[in-house]
């Protein structure tokens, strides 16, 4: 019994392959692991119209024969002949997208190169028709002097003509590719080429198609891109607080009415203070800062289904490259502008190892949003609302710094890590481009609800659960006449021991004790000051008052910088170190996470601090 030929279907990520594959081979498919790795193999049972039986391989996607994945190395080990118990495929399919064609044709001229037998199939041509592009097969089959048929995988169309083109280039042989693919070319002049093609390859296309090639010619340019960046960025925060206030606001009166009706119908004592100093206070503080999440989030799915995210990480590779990350590191960092713990996870994505700790160490520096709710009540209690200029704000402009403090000081830790614990150069970074899109109301809708669910599950959770602790620790034991409630306190008695730590930084008694409880959840810091502030009260009225104006009156303007350039840089909360932990399968580097951090948090509002008193501030 003779031995099946074997095809390999070759490509770049999303060209369609498997979709290919499962109309090729039907049911007559087997999925394994390659010996040796875990990177999926799959294969089926191919019949060519003479009858002919064929093994056909679904090869992972590719960027390159130089691999930088385990997922690459599989493909140009197969290719080449050097996997171990595979056979190498007589013939390779190569399948292209037909609406990212200058993309695909960069590997598909190294490919064609090595001189063996290649078909390629240019798949979902009916997707680029709908963008509005009319290719000419003909035209790139003689750029490229191998079959070319267009195909609809998941229509089964063109499949029929693509089988006749497989069983020729199999009777024919090895075809010498034309000289323009076939000579050495590097990656810069590889690329021009596929432009080349790809120009030449176009009989027609729409004017939205020219339109979206235009937006990336200047999203994506190496000068103007940054700086569009950037400003969208700096618009961002700018609405966070602008469009935030009168919203905010409204909360806050929600919550200072409750207070009222429960200072009304409860009774005075414990109950009451409970849910007039615990929960409502607290709970309430970080609640009014549900406007701000949602408009940094509004922003957020605005970029992810516009297209604009996967040219941010474009636009970010060259400067990540700089301190030895590429783009592909952008993307779990972004995430951790939401919550670090998804972020961290979605390094999985990143191959080389180094890379991905380095990614993992720096993603804590990422804003998260649970500092919003820190930030904005120290800048709304001590950066005037006033425009600087051209109708930008003063309190948006000092948030966007702090946010970027928090990018440049992640640069930084990634070049000493690059240099030193992890150390290597910046990896390749390809990714495909999305088409760009109008965003869906009801996606973007449906998005905002789901973060604003998270935000107001964990303040009923988790904000809550610690708020009503650090009250009973508050108001335990009761304080003698003449004596400061928080000071007779249990969590005074702590708060004062970690107060001789952090008094050289600026902190005093109250900001010491804000500390503990927001290695929880970073907001917690906002309810504990309003709790300790409430509790301290002396009546009722001053319990009212609200925490801005609280934090106004008890704090200079060095401490409450010192306090904003801590949270720039402390470590994260306890279920990110726990995230950290299972990621990097042990506790060195969580370890390292938390003691590097804090030393940063510690230096940074130290320099804050006594750079602020120096400047008379």
């Amino acid at each position: 019994m003779s031995i099946p030929r074997t095809m390999a279907l070759v490509g770049n990520p999303n060209a369609g392959k498997s979709a290919l594959f499962n109309a090729l081979t039907g049911a007559r498919q087997k999925i394994a692991n390659y010996p040796g790795v875990t990177v999926e193999r799959k294969a089926g049972r191919l019949v060519l119209p003479s009858g002919e039986p064929v093994e056909l391989l679904d090869l992972p996607g590719s960027y390159a024969l130089d691999a930088a994945s385990p997922d690459e190395e599989v493909t140009r080990r197969v290719v080449m002949g050097e996997q171990p118990g595979q056979a190498r495929p007589q013939v390779l399919v190569l399948v292209l997208d037909a609406a990212n064609l200058e993309q695909h044709l960069v590997f598909a001229q190294e490919v064609i190169a090595l001189g063996r037998p290649v078909v390629v199939a240019l798949n979902m041509i009916d997707m680029a028709e709908r963008d509005g592009l009319v290719l000419d097969p003909a035209a790139l089959q003689s750029a490229l002097g191998v079959p070319v048929v267009p195909t609809v995988a998941v229509r089964k169309r063109g499949l029929a003509e693509l089988l006749a083109a497989l069983e020729q280039a199999g009777r024919d042989g090895v075809t010498a590719p034309p000289p323009a693919v076939a000579q050495q070319l590097t990656g810069t002049e590889r690329r021009l080429s596929a432009r080349m093609m790809a120009q030449r390859a176009v009989l027609a296309e729409s004017g939205a198609h020219r339109l979206h090639t235009r937006l990336d010619s200047v999203l994506l340019h190496p000068w103007a891109g940054p700086p569009i960046l950037f400003a969208l960025l700096f618009v961002m925060f700018q609405a966070v607080f602008a469009w935030a206030t009168p919203f905010a606001d409204a909360l806050e009166g929600v919550v200072g009415w409750l207070t009222g009706l429960a200072e009304a119908f409860i009774p005075a004592g414990l109950p009451r203070d409970l849910l007039t100093q615990g929960v409502l206070a607290g709970v309430g503080s970080v609640v009014v800062f549900l406007p701000q999440i949602v408009i940094l989030f509004a922003f957020i799915l605005l970029m992810e289904q516009s297209g604009y995210m996967a040219r941010a990480a474009y636009i970010m590779d060259r400067m990540m490259a700089g301190v030895g990350l590429s783009g592909r590191s952008f993307i779990p960092l972004l995430s951790s502008f939401a919550c670090a713990i998804p972020g961290i996870m979605a390094t999985r994505a990143i191959a080389d190892p180094k890379d991905r700790l380095t990614t993992i160490m720096i993603a804590p520096l990422m804003t998260c949003s649970a500092r919003l709710p820190v930030y904005a009540v120290i800048i709304a209690a001590f950066i005037p609302a006033r425009n600087i200029g051209g109708g930008i704000g003063l309190q948006g402009t000092v948030l966007f710094a702090l946010y970027v403090a928090g990018i440049v000081g992640a640069l930084v830790v990634a070049w000493v890590m690059r240099r030193s614990v992890a150390k290597g150069g910046a990896s390749g970074f390809i990714m495909e481009m999305p088409r760009y899109q109008w965003p869906s109301l009801r996606d973007i809708t449906i998005g905002l609800w789901q973060r604003a669910w998270v935000f107001l599950r964990r303040a009923g959770t988790i904000i809550f659960t610690v708020t009503v602790a650090l009250w009973l620790l508050l108001s335990f034991p009761q304080a003698g006449p003449g004596e400061d409630q928080v000071d007779a306190s249990i969590a005074g008695h702590i708060a004062n021991g970690l107060a001789v730590v952090v008094e050289p930084i600026g902190f005093n008694r109250d900001m010491a004790l804000a500390l503990i409880p927001a290695m929880a959840a970073r907001e917690v810091a906002v309810s504990s000051l309003a709790t300790t502030y409430a509790v301290a009260a002396e009546d009722e009225d001053s319990t009212a008052v609200a925490l801005e104006q609280q934090l106004a009156a008890r704090w200079t303007l060095p401490m409450a910088l010192a306090f904003l350039a801590w949270f720039v840089f402390a470590p994260q909360c306890l279920s990110t170190i726990a995230v950290t932990r299972r990621e990097t399968n042990g506790w060195k580097w969580p370890i390292v996470m938390l003691l590097y951090l804090f030393v940063l948090a510690y230096v940074a509002a130290g320099i804050t601090y006594w750079l602020a008193l120096a400047a008379g501030l």
